[in-house]
């Protein structure tokens, strides 16, 4: 309940020991919402994006020693990763933004084509997690997979790459 609790900034009477990776809360909530901006946010979502890479170069060398075996638990690790940054980014980031940017026609333009794009990519690397759930149990998935692999890595390391760039500087603190 507490990764709830932290996503939508919902507090408790009780002390609760929180997260390495959340910051006390600062500043109003975003207009319409109880969430609040997370002076750390932008960290974590880097060192989950930096996580992500690295799971992927491990998949990448493990698959081309043929070490298969050793892929297909690392790309379970690289789905739960993932899920868990889209969780945190949707709700913390995206919906944060959504309220607080919506006096800024541009950059809530901007929002919403990241917002949109990352929801075709997270399609096509659900798919291809699923597809390849697999790899340790049928070698006739290993003809594809180092392709597959290459092409979401390099999607993935592009949005990556443009998140940093232009989407995470948006989030700031509510004027």
């Amino acid at each position: 309940m507490f990764l709830l609790d932290w996503l939508f900034g919902r507090h408790h009477d009780k002390p609760q020991a929180a997260p390495a990776h959340a910051a006390p809360e600062a500043g109003p909530c975003a207009p319409g919402t109880s969430i609040r901006y997370s002076a750390d946010l932008i960290e974590h979502l880097v060192r989950d994006h930096r996580s992500m890479l690295d799971c992927v170069g491990q998949i990448s060398r493990a698959a081309r020693s043929g070490r298969l075996d050793e892929a297909a638990p690392l790309l379970e690790r690289f789905r739960t990763d993932l899920h868990g940054h889209l969780l945190v980014e949707n709700v913390r980031l995206y919906v944060y933004l959504e309220h607080t940017l919506a006096g800024d026609p541009a950059s809530h333009a901007l929002m919403h084509e990241f917002r949109h794009d990352m929801d075709e990519i997270g399609k096509k690397v659900v798919a291809f997690l699923a597809r390849y759930a697999r790899l340790g149990e049928d070698p006739s998935l290993a003809a594809s997979f180092a392709a597959d692999l290459d092409a979401v890595a390099a999607a993935l390391a592009d949005r990556i790459r443009r998140e940093e760039e232009v989407l995470y500087p948006l989030y700031a603190p509510v004027a």
